[in-house]
């Protein structure tokens, strides 16, 4: 009995390893370097300098988002580069204002997450 449990375990560990790698890594890999990218954003903002720049997956793609200051001008240009392609997706002037709101909800969103996944191991 303590075998089959030992073995049904492992299957489990096995098939939540699995599950959990695919939802917390990329579904791509991306094909346009970094250093690409952030050329790209860096020509669609003239006169700027990046500030924080990062891969994630936003609206469903894999992006490059690059947060970039120009001085003399307050808050930053975020412009999102497709990972897979090199194409803009996006940019957009965020304020200061909306800058704090969004490092407030990013700090809040990670804290949620791990949460979540000890309570799925913990009840198993």
């Amino acid at each position: 009995m303590s075998r089959m449990n030992g073995l049904a375990a492992a299957a489990l560990v096995a098939l939540l390893a699995t599950g959990t790698a695919s939802a917390a890594t990329p579904s791509h890999h991306p094909k346009v370097s970094m250093k690409k990218a952030r050329a790209t954003a860096l020509a669609r903002v003239p006169g700027g300098s990046v500030k924080s720049s990062e891969l994630e997956h936003e609206k469903g793609k894999l992006v490059y988002s690059f947060d970039i200051a120009v001085a003399g001008k307050t808050g930053i240009d975020e412009v999102l580069v497709n990972a897979m392609n090199g194409k803009v997706i996006s940019v957009k002037h965020e304020t200061p204002a909306a800058e704090n709101q969004e490092k407030i909800q990013e700090k809040a969103e990670p804290a949620k997450e791990p949460a979540k996944e000890p309570a799925k191991t913990g009840t198993h």
